[in-house]
């Protein structure tokens, strides 16, 4: 009798925990994919898809909130119509009874904990890559619709457009413009522009080759070219650069080795190409001196280039030439003689792989000494220093694997005569900061999950002592009443997060207050049994 009893209201239970269970699915998914349909113009043949993709999250939260919708409702309803009285005058217990909520509860719980650790992110992952693979889709389609679009990177590129051709993926009547801290840096004007990507495990990269470029920068350099014009840049992580998005495992990886994590190898790979260019210009600066017949060598793979220059400074992964400056310009393997060029401005930029970068040498409004010609700008690219034994050769002296072990022992030691600049030290304090919250955040998120799981349960079985306690009034109210403790669990969780993930408190602290709400659930479960118990 006892097991008619539990099949049949388990059955109950399931039938109403299904049908609420897929309509909130079909609500909360609709609002989910708002998001990358208005941000990211996804077009209609990928919505179905994202849908799919975004099932688990919506899971994670409909799956305890059906369950507890279906307990309150179905032992209400067994009470209400005296069934809960008929089969306890039978000498059936009420706890006997509860065991149908309690397994569903309980498989309710592993099925949060296995969507929230395993399968969340990972389905999170195919939507990336889902919209990493028509990011040029993407791309074209917010040029069209609005004429404009903002690559998603930390800074960012503004791309204007007249025109858009799909077929040859050509732009037409095209301006580019760099944003940094929040204002407008360089300026890019083309005729037409071809946009390509590359695809990289975590990311997408943007290669845009302008064709007849004017370059209006933030010191008003500028330069008319029939060249190309390059302009590479990453399609950055929309969705799944987030430590709540990453697989238990993941966690554990990124926690032995932080590189691994893109935002922190992001900041770790910018610290390093500025402190490679303040090595350098420190470098150029020694080398060339005082001494008039001192020049700086740099190398291609065809072409060897020597400067000098009055003037030497560091900036933004560029190396600044001012004053009397003098490049000469040879092919010796080709027996081309060298050129004489004196340029009103020079730099060097940083390119490539920063943490085996490449130069480019730009120079503004070059005199060609030997032929008079006057080229507003002219650019050499792919150029290398020459392998020296120099003290502040980073490649020899700092060269790693580890890029954070590499700062760390850079940074203690005194290669820079003067210290770091204002800028390595900004980005270095930022990888600091970086490093202690992704490390926090990662401690945050385990307990979280771990706690809204296991919360599913005594969340139930509250649901169904509610119920029972409700049976005389609406079935609704009961419903209510319960998620008044899902609330309390949750707003513990959201709190106990922000806590652990404030550097200025102690992460104890944090944690025993995401882990105070399930003990609120467990405590108020007790009471609500005690008391139906006694009655």
């Amino acid at each position: 009798m006892v097991l008619i009893l539990h099949r049949y209201i388990f059955r109950e239970l399931f039938k109403v925990f299904l049908l609420a269970s897929v309509a909130l699915t079909l609500i909360l998914s609709l609002g989910g994919i708002l998001r990358p349909v208005q941000e990211y113009g996804v077009g209609p043949g990928q919505v179905l898809s994202l849908m799919g993709y975004f099932l688990p999250i919506t899971l994670t939260f409909i799956l305890p909130m059906a369950a507890l919708f279906a307990s309150a409702l179905v032992y209400g309803r067994f009470a209400s119509d005296n069934e809960l009285d008929a089969c306890r005058a039978s000498g059936v217990g009420l706890l006997t009874l509860v065991y149908p909520g309690l397994v569903l509860a309980i498989m309710v719980a592993i099925a949060n904990l296995i969507l929230s650790f395993h399968m969340l992110p990972y389905f999170v992952h195919l939507a990336e890559k889902s919209l990493q693979g028509d990011a040029k889709q993407i791309l074209f389609r917010n040029i069209q619709r609005r004429g404009h679009y903002e690559l998603p990177t930390d800074d960012p590129w503004l791309i204007y457009a007249d025109e858009v051709n799909l077929k040859t993926d050509t732009l037409i009547g095209v301006v580019v413009a760099s944003v940094k801290d929040a204002g407008i840096g360089t300026i890019y004007t083309a005729e037409t522009a071809t946009v390509k990507f590359n695809a990289h495990d975590t990311f997408n990269e943007v290669r845009i080759i302008a064709n007849n470029t004017f370059q209006i920068g933030a010191e008003n350099e500028g330069g008319f070219s029939v060249e190309q014009g390059v302009i590479n840049t990453e399609f950055g992580s929309l969705l799944a650069d987030s430590i709540k998005f990453k697989k238990i495992n993941e966690m554990k990886e990124i926690r032995a080795d932080l590189i691994l994590f893109r935002p922190i190898e992001k900041l770790a790979h910018d610290a390093y190409a500025q402190f490679t260019t303040e090595l350098l210009a420190q470098e150029i600066k020694a080398k060339t001196g005082t001494d008039a017949n001192s020049y700086y060598r740099l190398y291609s793979g065809e072409k060897l280039v020597e400067f000098r220059a009055d003037s030497v400074l560091a900036g933004d992964e560029k190396v600044k030439l001012e004053g009397n400056i003098i490049v000469l310009e040879s092919n010796p393997d080709a027996g081309i003689a060298r050129v004489v060029l004196r340029p009103m401005k020079a730099s060097l930029h940083i390119e490539g792989n920063k943490l085996a970068p490449t130069l480019t040498m730009d120079l503004y409004n070059v005199l060609e000494e030997d032929s008079g010609n006057l080229r507003m700008r002219h650019v050499i690219r792919g150029l290398f220093p020459e392998d020296n034994d120099s003290d502040i050769d980073l490649r020899k002296r700092f060269a790693t694997e580890n890029v954070l072990d590499s700062l760390r022992r850079a940074s203690d030691s005194a290669v820079l005569k003067k210290g770091p600049s204002s800028k390595l030290n900004k980005l270095i304090r930022l990888l600091q900061r970086k490093i202690q919250k992704t490390l926090l955040q990662i401690r945050a998120e385990i307990h979280t999950r771990l706690v809204f799981g296991i919360g599913c349960v005594p969340m139930i079985l509250i649901g169904i002592g509610i119920g029972i306690m409700k049976k005389g009034g609406h079935l609704l109210t009961a419903f209510g009443a319960s998620c008044i403790p899902a609330a309390v669990l949750i707003v513990c969780i959201i709190g106990g997060k922000q806590v652990t993930q404030n550097a200025g408190v102690t992460i104890i602290s944090g944690v025993a207050l995401i882990w105070s709400g399930l003990v609120f659930l467990l405590l108020l479960a007790g009471v609500i049994y005690h008391r139906l118990l006694k009655n």
